[in-house]
Order: C-alpha cells, then sequence, then structure tokens
C-alpha cells in the first residue's frame, strides 16, 4: 500500500503526521527523530552488504518511516523489501533508499538543532 504523497513543500518528513503520532508532544518526537535517523543509518549499512535478512530490515525501516512521517523512505524500503522478496536486483532500489534516508537524516538534523 503506498504511503500518503508528501504536498510540495512538506520536505522529507510531513511534519502534520509526526506531530499526530507523538500527540504534539514535542519531546517525544525529538526522541523518536532521533532514533529513526540512528536506526535508518544502521539498516542502511547493514543492507548493503546485502545480508540474508534484507527483506525483514527493509520490511522494518518501512514501518518506522512511515510512523514518523518520511513517507518516501517508507515508498524506497518498500521497493527494496519487494526486490528481495521477488529475487530481483536490489541496486537500484537500494540507492534510492540511500538518498532518501540522506534527505530524512539532514531535514532531522535541522530540526534537532532548532529544538
Amino acid at each position: 500500500m503506498p504511503s500518503p504523497p508528501l504536498a510540495p513543500d512538506d520536505g522529507p518528513i510531513d511534519l502534520d503526521h509526526l506531530q499526530r503520532m507523538t500527540l504534539g508532544d514535542s519531546a517525544l518526537e525529538q526522541e523518536v527523530l532521533g532514533m529513526f535517523s540512528a536506526q535508518s543509518a544502521q539498516i542502511l549499512s547493514e543492507l548493503a552488504a546485502l545480508p540474508a535478512q534484507a527483506a525483514v530490515q527493509a520490511h522494518t525501516l518501512k514501518g518506522s518511516a512511515r510512523a514518523i512521517g518520511a513517507f518516501a523512505v517508507a515508498d524506497a524500503a518498500a521497493r527494496l523489501e519487494t526486490a528481495f522478496s521477488t529475487g530481483s536486483d536490489p541496486a537500484e532500489p537500494l540507492a534510492e533508499l540511500g538518498t532518501t534516508i540522506a534527505e530524512a537524516r539532514a531535514a532531522i538534523a535541522l530540526m534537532l538543532r532548532r529544538s
């Protein structure tokens, strides 16, 4: 199921979604953003080695990304999960995932600095 589309000015994190998911608690927002930033970098690093559990890791990342409103990351993770599950070449979806994670992590870093 595709993630909701981002409005053109939303950026890599849907802030309205994040606020709904954290019930408007800014401290919780900061905590989950920091956790997602670290988790996404770790999983991306692990996925580069194409481990046997790669589809599971992509699925985990997809769920985490949807939870915080990083829908571009979630969609890229879904495409990678499909590639692993179907035996397709994961190179292109893995590269796309890396790009979307970098964009989300840059946005998160800015958001955390402002807090």
